[in-house]
């Protein structure tokens, strides 16, 4: 879900005046395309039939009249529908629609609107009038209990997607991050561990969402042993994270041969720390000039600059620079089109900066198993809308262990050179 398809809720006791004619044509539109999806998916079903007979020579399967219209709550309000019936002469072959299927009360888009809404700091017992306010009439089913239920059902889905089979799973590349949120916790020393990988094919995938004791190297090593254990057994080729992660003590007591690349983007808020703000724009531009090289040896002559200008007064900022030179500059042994998406944790970064900045405290303490649910809900949910990395044709020849220097294929490099 965007951030700008979210309706910001501001008071429960409220409504907002949503019911516009423009509202109402897109509901009426909604209903109509959703009645004809409906009528097209029964009048297939019955043509696979056409050849099939009863003992009188009639067809078996036929139309039966509507079931009661159905209301199914939505992004844009409420929509009716008459779901078609089907009969089976024979008793023996039932339709199901997989548009409209049996128990469908709300849309995929409005479930995903309440992990939203949970997190901005809404309980339970709100719910009711905060979809009320976003969505016009009252939302029958979404009473506090209804959301109850929900969140349980979150839990059982995050429970049985964390111990899902690994075996055959392959990532080149993998992103970790610890996250936390504006929210309380049971133990506040406690924060969401999270890996993204990127498979052979170009695609992003969550591989594994827990929670950790901050970022302790024990956290991540359990983290990373349960994924092994499940069957990821090869090596990602590069791992992608922030410097102050108990991550880099974990991984090669988990995955020996993965290299690393720091996240360029922590690394220079972290230098920048350092410097007074009069200075921290100028700095800034010069630490682009490191990342932005393009060859591992301008990127070389641009860090030994900015160490010659600033370690005299800031002899802080450029250690904090030096002392992970190389791997700052990994990225340069791994295919250009790949850089922009891994010299930084920017796919992580992402996903959660709106979760952590728009979330505010909620009246009560929200439970490690609850905060689990929904960020799992939300990283499911981002995860449909990210994008294949580009140049995901090269990942099969990082796969194979062909090398790189400077972006380049070495075979490609030495006769361009």
């Amino acid at each position: 879900m965007q951030e700008d398809n979210l309706v910001e809720y501001r008071n429960p006791g409220i409504a907002l005046p949503v019911a516009d004619a423009l509202t109402e044509v897109l509901r009426r539109g909604a209903s109509t395309l959703l009645q004809q999806a409906v009528e097209a998916e029964v009048a297939e079903y019955v043509a696979q039939y056409l050849e099939l007979k009863d003992e009188l020579g009639r067809q078996r399967v036929v139309r039966n009249g509507h079931l009661p219209e159905r209301r199914v709550q939505t992004g844009i309000g409420e929509v009716t529908v008459k779901a078609p019936r089907v009969r089976d002469r024979g008793g023996e072959l039932k339709f199901s629609s997989s548009i409209l299927p049996p128990y469908l009360r709300r849309t995929r888009s409005l479930e995903e609107l309440l992990p939203w809404l949970y997190l901005k700091g809404l309980s339970t017992g709100d719910f009711s009038s905060a979809l009320t306010a976003l969505l016009g009439k009252d939302a029958p089913g979404l009473s506090a209990n209804t959301i109850s239920r929900l969140k349980e059902v979150w839990k059982s889905e995050y429970e049985q997607w964390s111990k899902r089979n690994l075996s055959g799973k392959e990532y080149v590349y993998i992103w970790a991050d610890a996250v936390y949120f504006g929210v309380r916790l049971e133990d506040a020393r406690q924060c969401i561990l999270v890996i993204i990988g990127a498979t052979a094919a170009g695609k992003k995938e969550v591989v594994g969402i827990t929670d950790g004791y901050r970022e302790s190297a024990e956290s991540w090593k359990e983290m990373l042993l349960a994924l092994k254990q499940r069957g990821l057994i090869i090596d990602p080729k590069l791992a992608i994270g922030d410097g102050g992660l108990g991550f880099w003590k974990a991984l090669p007591q988990v995955f020996g041969t993965t290299r690393v690349q720091r996240c360029w983007k922590h690394k220079t808020a972290n230098v920048l720390n350092y410097l007074p703000k009069a200075l921290q724009a100028k700095a800034k531009a010069h630490l682009n000039e490191i990342v932005m090289g393009e060859s591992r040896a301008a990127a070389d002559q641009a860090l030994d600059r900015f160490l010659l200008s600033y370690e005299a007064k800031y002899p802080k900022a450029t250690e904090c620079l030096a002392k992970d030179r190389e791997v700052l500059l990994t990225f340069y042994d791994f295919p250009a089109l790949h850089w922009e998406h891994i010299r930084t944790t920017n796919p992580i970064e992402s996903t959660f900066s709106t979760v952590k900045l728009r979330t505010a405290k909620t009246r009560g303490c929200v439970s490690r198993a609850g905060m689990l649910a929904m960020v799992f809900k939300l990283t499911k949910t981002a995860e449909q809308k990210w994008r294949t990395l580009k140049g995901y044709k090269l990942l099969a020849q990082v796969v194979r262990g062909v090398k790189f220097k400077d972006g380049l294929q070495e075979e490609a490099h030495q006769v361009a050179a």
